[in-house]
């Protein structure tokens, strides 16, 4: 039995009572509270994941109704690589019927400036390329040692080598031997080379490099192959060869 001093000193306090319920704000409140971090994580992947698959998928991009691959030692500039492919885009058709004609020129770097590791994913891109039988027109400025190094590249007249090994000017022309090259408007140019501008003509940068096209032994072929063969003979019409 308590005692009557016990009584007197606890005379005051009451029992607990239960805390009042929260409100449905108070709730929301206090859930952000504790979970913020783990949404803005959460998102944070979410859109990386979601730019992953919007690329690897093509999602919302201009898909090329004919590609160029471009392998040289130093990278072109931006200027002339968007002259050319607008040049190109007037001498071709829309082959996909998006109401667009699209050339795309993807450029593959084999040394110069840009250094051995970028050297590295240019030469894994290129691969890809061919594998995927992406490029059918080539850009070279070394084409019988592009042409040893992958042995991909169809003859002149249209046939595939027997021994694609060969090497040799029967798997490409030089752009200087092309009327319908050299007779392309693409301006000028301005490039940064270790931090300085430099300023260029086009043609005469793109007069070393020579022209060639893909061979495919397979069913598999680069996208429109009829619509690149058309183009390819527009481009190399009146050629020296």
């Amino acid at each position: 039995m308590a005692s009557e001093y016990l009584k007197w000193k606890y005379r005051d306090v009451k029992p607990d009572e239960k805390p009042a319920p929260l409100t449905g704000r108070e709730k929301r409140a206090n859930w952000w509270d504790y979970h913020k971090w783990h949404v803005a994580i959460a998102l944070v992947l979410a859109l990386a994941l979601g730019d992953i698959l919007w690329h690897a998928l093509g999602i919302g991009q201009v898909q090329p109704d004919y590609q160029i691959a471009y392998v040289g030692r130093d990278m072109l500039p931006e200027d002339t690589a968007a002259a050319l492919e607008r040049a190109l885009a007037g001498l071709g058709h829309d082959c996909d019927g998006d109401g667009r004609t699209v050339v795309r020129l993807e450029q593959y770097v084999t040394g110069g400036e840009d250094g051995a590791d970028y050297a590295s994913a240019s030469a894994a891109r290129l691969m890809g390329d061919m594998e995927a039988c992406e490029s059918y027109f080539f850009l070279l400025d070394d084409a019988e040692k592009f042409q040893r190094d992958y042995q991909v590249l169809r003859l002149l007249d249209g046939s595939l080598p027997d021994d694609p090994g060969r090497t040799g000017g029967a798997f490409a022309l030089a752009w200087t031997d092309c009327p319908a090259l050299t007779g392309l408007e693409l301006g000028s140019y301005t490039h940064t080379v270790l931090g300085e501008q430099v300023t260029g003509d086009s043609q005469e940068l793109l007069s070393g490099l020579y022209i060639a096209r893909r061979g495919f032994w397979t069913e598999k072929t680069a996208a429109f192959l009829p619509e690149c063969d058309e183009l390819w003979e527009v481009l190399t019409e009146g050629a020296i060869s």
